[in-house]
């Protein structure tokens, strides 16, 4: 909504104008307060911020994809990660029919999430050295761009819930580039 109103301002006529940067300020200031409340929360219970702060400690993930996660996923780190990746929509489904193969694809699921964590993916292949080893091979191998930011996405989201079920924080080591 906070992007619409943005949007609208530049193309609304001038005695509209305060009103809608008012309107902007306005949810701005909820926003602001929404984020204090979830940060409260969080910090207010020792398993949800022993969560946020394993999820906080892989290179990529910043505060609104772990809050997304927390919030929006309480199954992570309960689940398998095929089942994990199927509730978000980052498993590649088949269209087949017959003797016909389709294209895999990733559909269904939580689509917020889905797109936050597309997202955090992008900021993992420049700054997590295992997921932009992992985008540099499958580049190396032919992969388009986006099957292997979609499959660094898949590998993201398994790596989060593993650790949040292990309540393990990121351990850096060498990954070899093969």
């Amino acid at each position: 909504m906070l992007t619409a109103e943005r949007n609208r301002l530049g193309t609304a006529p001038v005695r509209i104008q305060p009103a809608i940067q008012q309107h902007i300020a306005w949810l701005e200031g909820q926003l602001a307060a929404l984020n204090d409340d979830l940060t409260a929360t969080i910090e207010g219970s020792a398993v949800w911020q022993a969560k946020a702060d394993v999820l906080r400690s892989i290179p990529g993930v910043g505060p609104v994809l772990s809050r997304t996660m927390l919030a929006q996923v309480p199954e992570l780190g309960t689940v398998g990660h095929k089942q994990v990746a199927a509730l978000i929509g980052g498993a590649p489904f088949h269209r087949d029919s017959g003797t016909r193969r389709g294209r895999r694809t990733v559909s269904g699921g939580r689509g917020e999430v889905r797109a936050v964590l597309y997202m955090g993916t992008l900021v993992a292949t420049k700054h997590n050295p295992v997921i932009k080893a992992f985008y540099t091979r499958l580049l190396g191998a032919g992969k388009c761009k986006k099957a292997a930011l979609t499959a660094c996405m898949h590998k993201l989201l398994t790596m989060m819930n593993a650790m949040v079920r292990d309540l393990t924080p990121w351990q850096p080591r060498e990954v070899a580039i093969a």
